[in-house]
């Protein structure tokens, strides 16, 4: 390339005036200049300098996500040239009060981009705490990919070889973008980089305009894994940002948004019923607990980032109509278990009925669970309190089966007793009136045939169930638990705190009472 003399001039003019106005921001100041190898790899792009270049306290920036006022086309460049050249810093005393000393340059660290001395432009980086950086770049690469570059050549003098960029949050990865101009494929350029590294690639290229590395980050992004609900956030909130802006993103957010053509209600009830099908009783029990727990987290109120992606009241109507199918499916083979010719099939179909029915009531005790953690659980107790028929068919089935319903009863009343479900004074009544002597009848087996049976818990969520009635329904059940309790002893529930209180309200209460109402003498 031949270079006049009027040429060189110019550049040299341009060049001591870009130093000049530089370096009037750090008089009264000692300057350390530092000079940075740069390794011109074969495709011709350079290899960033060491971290240990650039301050700690410059590299990392303040938010992975993008400034709401970064230009993203030539036309909004104006503005945003007239906006930085504003801000830029006068020349303060170092001694003046105020901390204002602290924004002066104290190094300046230069770097040569492309070719080694062929640049014909300066980028002087204005960073944090008065750090520089001095960029010696090629003005038809930067004018070519940025947008920001191509407004501020436009709108100086071409013998005016330097552009400068103020307040630059993240100077290091301002250097590696300005440097990402030179390389030809910036998509394998930034393969096994890190997610957090091209969020702030990208937040630098929006701001400079440089739309290929915008594009590059963006299918980047796209096709990476996030590791963890955190990098999740900071991708998606960069990524809204810049879709308010006008920047094709949607590849992006399908990967968290649903697309809305099937109602969320819909792929619930198709998870539990896939859960509710499974028979392997490993999977089933670990996918139990997960949504169990997921959906506990859809329905934390005292958690302020868990907000129900559906209806509260529509979830509940979906998992009601499953209990109504499972109970539906548990009736049915009640009916074939007891009739009498059940026994006499033969074993394989016995042991296939039998398995059929333990796995429905499984079911319904984790779609109970479910509710409870819901605080939607009254219906529950409704619908399980009018089951006469199932509760008629009970005592015909063998007890080592039959347990298994047993398990639902005391759930129940574990839950009433605690406060979780409130069922009405009706179906509290008629729950104890249809099941509990059937747990009663079953109460020996459970202890010894049900390792998730706590019998402490159990005695305390009937005694407590039976409190909530009226006093004289009271006395008729612990009455009568007691004529059995007295025969049976530890294979009857010990019910002996409830009938305690029972005594007191019963007797004690209304002699205080009596005397509290009489006058004194």
């Amino acid at each position: 390339m031949i270079i006049t003399n009027t040429k060189k001039n110019e550049l040299f003019l341009g060049k001591l005036k870009c130093d000049e106005m530089a370096e009037t921001r750090v008089k009264k100041k000692q300057i350390k200049i530092r000079h940075v190898p740069i390794a011109i790899t074969p495709e011709g792009f350079w290899c960033c300098p060491s971290h240990v270049m650039f301050p700690k306290t410059i590299n990392k920036p303040k938010s992975s996500s993008s400034s709401s006022s970064s230009p993203t086309k030539i036309s909004d460049y104006k503005k945003h040239s007239q906006e930085l050249g504003s801000s830029k810093s006068e020349t303060v005393d170092p001694d003046d009060h105020g901390g204002l000393a602290e924004n002066l340059p104290r190094e300046v660290t230069i770097v040569e981009l492309g070719e080694p001395g062929t640049s014909d432009l300066e980028v002087v980086l204005f960073g944090k705490q008065g750090f520089v950086v001095k960029l010696s770049v090629h003005r038809n690469v930067v004018e070519e990919n940025s947008a920001f570059f191509a407004w501020k050549l436009l709108a100086q003098h071409p013998s005016f070889g330097c552009v400068e960029v103020d307040d630059c949050e993240d100077v290091e990865m301002y250097v590696e973008t300005v440097g990402l101009m030179y390389c030809e494929d910036l998509k394998k350029r930034l393969i096994k980089e890190s997610v957090s590294q091209v969020l702030r690639t990208l937040k630098v290229a929006e701001r400079l305009g440089f739309k290929s590395c915008m594009e590059s980050c963006l299918d980047y992004l796209e096709a990476v894994p996030w590791v963890g609900e955190e990098e999740e956030e900071q991708v998606v909130s960069s990524v809204l940002h810049l879709q308010s802006e006008g920047i094709w993103v949607s590849p992006i957010l399908k990967r968290v948004t649903p697309d809305g053509s099937k109602p969320a209600n819909d792929t619930i009830s198709h998870v539990l019923q896939l859960v509710l099908k499974s028979s392997e009783e490993k999977g089933r029990r670990e996918m139990k607990s997960i949504v169990l727990k997921l959906l506990r987290g859809n329905n934390d109120e005292s958690n302020p980032n868990s907000s129900p992606l559906t209806s509260v009241d529509l979830c509940n109507d979906t998992i009601y109509a499953l209990c109504t199918t499972c109970l539906g499916a548990l009736l049915v083979l009640f009916r074939q278990m007891a009739q009498p010719e059940f026994t006499e099939q033969p074993v394989g179909l016995k042991d296939q009925v039998v398995k059929q029915m333990v796995l429905e009531a499984d079911n319904l005790l984790w779609l109970l669970d479910i509710l409870v953690d819901r605080r939607a659980s009254d219906e529950y107790a409704v619908m399980w309190a009018g089951q006469h028929e199932l509760a008629g068919l009970h005592p015909r089935v063998p007890i080592v089966n039959r347990h298994h319903i047993s398990c639902i009863t005391t759930r129940l009343f574990v839950g009433i007793g605690r406060g979780e479900i409130l069922p009405s004074t009706d179906t509290r009544h008629l729950l104890l009136k249809t099941w509990l002597q059937l747990l009663i009848d079953d109460y020996r087996w459970l202890q010894q045939g049900c390792k998730s049976f706590d019998r402490k818990v159990v005695d305390e969520g009937i005694g407590r169930t039976i409190l909530t009635l009226p006093l004289e329904e009271q006395q008729i059940i612990l009455l009568g638990w007691l004529s059995s309790f007295l025969k049976a002893g530890d294979n009857y529930p010990n019910l002996q705190k409830a009938f305690e209180v029972w005594w007191r309200r019963t007797f004690v209460r209304p002699y205080l009472e009596q005397n509290d109402s009489q006058p004194m003498d």
